[in-house]
């Protein structure tokens, strides 16, 4: 059974390489799903408030039996919360539902900016975490202008997470994560419904590593240290996409996977959407 490989974060919890996303499934449909992902070797799980199914994300945390030491949960919060008091009630309603007693990994979901709250809603995840409620301080979303703007109130986060894939590879946001310790986790890291996997080039190199087109572009993302999180509820894909820690892609490889990025893919911006 393959399990991923970690890294380590600032404040020294182990986020595995490769977790199981878990939008838009429902209560029902993540039970059977993260039971069934666990089993078969995931050990990041990520969902979030606005999923609207943490109770089946912690239902299928306890039907696969794994301590939960073995795990690594990650949620988030919306903008209703952006206050400290705020973050402490969605981490309590969130663990209630989720059944878990402290979170792996708490993000604000999206920074909201013109709310003005989004550097307090980081605060609140710090004061959990000095509390030993949450075990790393997450964004999602944030753009480096909003990241500049948490760490001059004097907190890194431990990891940003962001819609990433070859095609939308985000070079300017990841080098800003690298340049502060920061670690890049890529949403919709497939692309889903931009035609990526079907791309010649992507196919090409399949064909060439005698794999599928998904797993070429997970592999690049771990690859270069970017930790994915794609969604699936079909037993052999769940296997197939946590089965890319044996092999590598040549830097002509990776070179040719970033030759997709045409500038007109579209990347959600987080100016303009949140919630």
């Amino acid at each position: 059974m393959a399990v991923a490989p970690t890294v380590q974060l600032r404040g020294g919890a182990h986020l595995p390489l490769l977790g199981l996303g878990t939008w838009p499934l429902d209560d029902d449909q993540a039970a059977e799903t993260v039971s069934l992902a666990i089993g078969t070797g995931y050990r990041l799980i990520d969902t979030a408030e606005n999923y609207r199914n943490e109770k089946g994300v912690g239902e299928g945390i306890r039907r696969s039996g794994i301590d939960r030491e073995e795990l690594f949960i990650t949620t988030k919060f919306n903008s209703e919360h952006h206050s400290v008091d705020g973050v402490r009630r969605a981490f309590e309603t969130s663990s209630r539902l989720l059944g878990l007693d402290y979170i792996d990994l708490l993000l604000v979901h999206w920074p909201n900016p013109e709310q003005g709250h989004h550097v307090e809603a980081v605060q609140g995840i710090a004061a959990l975490m000095e509390q030993g409620l949450v075990r790393a301080i997450g964004t999602s979303n944030y753009k480096p202008s909003h990241l500049q703007q948490v760490i001059d109130a004097g907190i890194v986060p431990d990891v940003n997470q962001i819609q990433l894939d070859p095609q939308r590879p985000r070079i300017e946001e990841r080098a800003f994560h690298n340049e502060h310790g920061i670690v890049t986790q890529s949403w919709s890291p497939l692309g889903q419904g931009s035609g990526l996997l079907d791309e010649p080039g992507v196919v090409a190199i399949a064909k060439a590593h005698g794999r599928t087109t998904a797993q070429v572009v997970l592999r690049w993302h771990v690859q270069q240290g970017m930790v994915a999180i794609p969604k699936s509820s079909h037993p052999e894909r769940l296997a197939q996409n946590l089965d890319i820690f044996d092999f590598e892609l040549s830097g002509a490889e990776l070179a040719q996977l970033y030759m997709l990025e045409s500038g007109e893919a579209e990347i959600v911006d987080s100016d303009q959407f949140g919630h």
